[in-house]
């Protein structure tokens, strides 16, 4: 079967986040799912297979990092139908059937994606003790992004603060089921984003995962309040570094990205 790599969230090679994306027949065994995705070793690897017609979704979908499987994925979603539609196995918009429901992928005529994507949920928690410690600085606010998201936002003094972050990864992890998403308003919207964020994922196996659209489904309610407007592009400010758009529309979220396919191969296994 092809396996191929994809970079989302990017228009070039080498920056975004990378996924691995197998189009399958059916789905096999869990064991196998989890041991290729182990194998890929990237933040998430994408599994899809076709449904039949006459359904609510066009596709089945399913992702896992190198040690777990996960309830929501944006940049290996965007990578999945980046893939159907260059290799033709879908036209038009794709309809996944998903553990977070129906997630429906649109192409457009300049090559990029909009996903629709359900809104994370906010609830202001206290700052848990102990979280700026293992994150190397102090939040100014904290929030629980709810159960398909799984991380606990939040939000530092400024732009500065964020790029500068070495987190203890392992102390992370007591803060929540996935893990956390630091963020700050941009000091410069000028150069073309509104919010930067970093995200830490050490309960699935990810330090640092490059660049989240999962994450921007909490990102975009949260700022959006704050800067007054429903379009957004944020700046992830990992190393390899990404952007994603987004529009806030009530209890769904749409991000927008790009993607490239930089390797394609046979898995053997």
């Amino acid at each position: 079967m092809r396996i191929r790599i994809v970079d989302a969230f990017t228009d070039r090679p080498f920056a975004g986040n990378p996924a691995g994306v197998l189009l399958l027949d059916a789905f096999p065994g869990d064991d196998w799912l989890q041991n290729v995705a182990l194998e890929v070793n990237h933040a998430e690897t994408a599994f899809a297979h076709p449904l039949p017609a006459g359904g609510e979704a066009d596709w089945a979908l399913r992702w896992f990092t190198p040690v777990a499987e996960v309830a929501m994925c944006g940049h290996a979603t965007l990578a999945t139908a980046h893939v159907l539609h260059a290799t033709g196995a879908h036209k038009g918009p794709v309809r996944f059937a998903t553990r977070s429901g129906v997630l429906v992928a649109t192409p457009a005529e300049d090559g990029s994606v909009t996903m629709d994507f359900p809104t994370a949920p906010l609830t202001r928690v206290d700052i848990p003790e102990g979280v700026a410690g293992a994150l190397g600085a102090e939040p100014l606010a904290a929030f629980d992004t709810g159960p398909n998201v799984g991380d606990l936002l939040v939000e530092l003094a400024d732009e500065r603060t964020v790029h500068a972050l070495r987190p203890d990864h392992k102390a992370l992890a007591a803060f929540s089921a996935r893990g956390i998403i630091a963020t700050a308003r941009a000091e410069n919207p000028a150069l073309g984003y509104d919010f930067v964020s970093r995200c830490f994922f050490p309960n699935v196996g990810i330090d640092e995962d490059p660049v989240t659209g999962s994450a921007h489904t909490a990102l975009a309610p949260y700022w959006s309040e704050r800067l007054g407007r429903r379009d957004l592009t944020g700046l992830q400010a990992s190393p390899r570094s990404g952007r994603v758009r987004t529009e806030l529309r009530g209890e769904r979220t749409l991000l927008r990205g790009r993607a490239v396919t930089v390797i394609e191969g046979e898995l053997l296994a």
